[in-house]
């Protein structure tokens, strides 16, 4: 069964910082509900002492098997979505990796450790776009504990156990 994808937009802010070896830091700063006619790279403006640019546009991919994430993230009332930049080594310009709606996901690309991860409020058109897949996708499953074999000892543990049962020794 095939998932949902939409594109949305990506905004990127870049805050500079009294340190000795950078001068600025990049943070995902907002998610558009739509790809405006801006071309990546663009500067839309300043936010206090921080320049706003629009990394560009990012494909958010919905699957079936994770409408129970999907679900977790929109019920906690503040939906988020995850984004992933990585530094280019050639220019030292952001390249945006990804964007997700799975809270499992975003934490995944965090414990990697490479890129930059922040999450950012989800628009509520996105927002509504996630529950209606959820709606339309969402199956609960149950629990199952998987319970051991009881049958005897396991022979890959204590080789000599499988000669031992049918000797009789």
């Amino acid at each position: 069964m095939s998932g949902a994808s939409r594109e949305v937009g990506v905004v990127l802010r870049r805050s500079k910082v009294d340190h000795a070896w950078v001068d600025h830091v990049w943070s995902p700063e907002a998610i558009l509900p739509d790809v405006p006619a801006a071309a990546p790279g663009a500067k839309l403006g300043m936010a206090g002492e921080s320049e706003l640019f629009y990394a560009g546009p990012a494909r958010l991919e919905l699957y079936p098997s994770e409408t129970a994430n999907y679900r977790d993230n929109l019920i906690d009332g503040k939906p988020q979505v995850w984004v992933a930049l990585r530094k280019q080594t050639e220019t030292g310009d952001m390249e945006l990796v990804q964007v997700t709606a799975d809270p499992t996901e975003g934490e995944t690309l965090l414990e990697a450790g490479s890129d930059i991860v922040a999450n950012v409020p989800m628009p509520p058109d996105v927002a509504a776009w996630v529950a209606a897949f959820v709606d339309e996708f969402h199956v609960e499953r149950a629990f199952i504990k998987r319970k051991r074999d009881k049958s005897g000892p396991d022979p890959r543990k204590n080789p000599g156990a499988r000669m031992r049962g049918r000797d009789g020794a």
